[in-house]
């Protein structure tokens, strides 16, 4: 049987991605088995995920998957970079391929691009670009440009995660094949399109109470119907607490505050009224916002950059069918993964259990009871 994985944030899951593992199928065949590491609850761009993670498992089962596993806080957390990396090196133990969609689908592109940005000859055009005042991402992609890798694979959001992905996959010389496939539409539309949907779009629907059920698969809609969202909004109080109460000593061990950005960082929050403000006082042209909404997140949670760095011991199990079972078995002879649903007698396992303790902070309506993260079931779907 053929295993392809899929690193996902389904935040939530609508009809492009069940569309993604129809066409899965169609290329590894019908028995072919889909596993999706996905992220928890906070999501790669410094945000809580708008529903709770046990129901977008759920959701991803019953719209084709086969496993859910959870990715690790702290590597959805991470950059582009981090997020591609750690993804990779939970999936590549027991994965024939890495499936994830691209503006640009070709595969020999996008390798080309994840072969020069390993190279010496990178290094070296990258600071002369940023020693221009670029930011990092208008930086790279001149860096590229002046490589003779012309385009925009490294400026368009799906393409900057899929060489990324390829990165990943060289450096780790995993013998997993890339699968690129192309995906239509914006990511950052804030207008849904009935075909190609954005997580964007179907957030905001969610959020003015408009119709969403549309665009996400009938088995999903039932899912999410009358579930509980989580925002920045909610929980932004809570954020500004813990910035105005950080010592310098903690400011100073975020991930992301190098170059003297934790200081700006300190100094703004112990000035200004509202995260908005914080956040508008320290953006610059040299660093994009998703850093500083990464970088404010992790203040929040208490995530260190030695936590960032720490590898995690193992990645949990959140859902399965039959066939995932069968994955599964096979998965745990690498050692990474847990026994699902028991108790792990492991110092990680109470640092997950403190940061989702936050996420119920970021509950619309009230906040959720704290304590619940050992009670979490698995979704075993058996039809």
């Amino acid at each position: 049987m053929k295993i392809t994985g899929i690193i996902c944030e389904y935040n939530p899951l609508h009809l492009g991605h069940r569309k993604q593992m129809e066409q899965i199928r169609r290329i590894q065949g019908e028995n072919s088995g889909i596993v999706c590491l996905m992220s928890g609850n906070f999501v790669q761009r410094g945000a809580p995920a708008i529903l709770d993670k046990s129901l977008r498992a759920k959701a991803a089962i019953l719209s084709g998957a086969d496993l859910v596993l959870e990715l690790p806080v702290t590597v959805s957390l991470s950059s582009a970079e981090g997020f591609a990396a750690g993804g990779v090196s939970i999936l590549a133990p027991f994965c024939d391929a890495l499936c994830f969609g691209a503006e640009d689908a070709s595969k020999d592109a996008l390798m080309r691009a994840a072969k020069a940005l390993l190279s010496t000859e990178f290094s070296d055009a990258l600071r002369n670009e940023l020693d221009k005042g670029l930011s990092f991402p208008a930086a790279r992609q001149a860096a590229l440009g002046a490589m003779g890798i012309l385009g925009d694979l490294v400026t368009q959001p799906n393409n900057i995660l899929a060489v990324e992905y390829c990165k990943a996959i060289l450096k780790q010389n995993t013998s997993m094949e890339p699968l690129p496939i192309s995906r239509p539409g914006s990511y950052h539309d804030t207008a849904a399109d009935p075909e190609n949907p954005s997580a964007t779009a179907l957030r905001l629907l969610m959020q003015s109470g408009d119709s969403w059920q549309d665009y996400v698969p009938q088995e999903a809609a039932a899912c999410f119907e009358n579930a509980v969202l989580h925002t920045m909004d909610a929980g932004h109080r809570a954020i500004l607490y813990r910035l105005r109460t950080m010592t310098d000593q903690e400011f100073e061990s975020l991930p992301y505050g190098s170059e003297g950005l934790w200081r700006k960082l300190m100094h703004s929050a112990r000035s200004e009224a509202t995260l908005e403000d914080i956040l508008t006082a320290v953006k610059s042209k040299r660093y994009t916002r998703t850093r500083l909404d990464r970088m404010v997140m992790c203040a929040f949670l208490g995530i260190s950059l030695q936590d960032l760095m720490e590898k995690p011991p193992y990645a949990r199990v959140l859902a399965f069918n039959d066939r995932g079972r069968e994955i599964l078995k096979k998965a745990r002879k690498t050692g990474e993964f847990p026994n699902a649903g028991e108790p792990l007698d492991h110092p990680w396992q109470e640092k997950e259990n403190r940061w989702e303790d936050c996420y119920g902070l970021f509950a619309q309506e009230a906040p959720s009871k704290a304590g619940l993260e050992p009670t979490r079931r698995v979704y075993y779907h058996n039809p």
